[in-house]
């Protein structure tokens, strides 16, 4: 397999992003159902984002993509 360009590299990172802000809409409105505070479920959405963006750009680079 070639090398990825920056374009392609640049556009996985995009995509990484907006998987990572599905993961934490769904994280804090699951959160927010429970019945917990508008700030925890913001909390929440924001640490999902983190870990699911962490992860996500920890994978790419293992496969060297990034």
């Amino acid at each position: 397999m070639s090398n990825p360009t920056f374009r392609d590299k640049v556009l996985l990172v995009v995509i990484c992003a907006l998987v990572s802000i599905i993961v934490a809409t769904g994280a804090g409105i699951l959160t927010r159902i429970t019945g917990a505070s508008l700030a925890e479920a913001i909390l929440s959405a924001g640490g999902a984002f983190a870990i699911s963006m962490g992860l996500s750009l920890t994978t790419l680079s293992a496969l060297d993509l990034v």
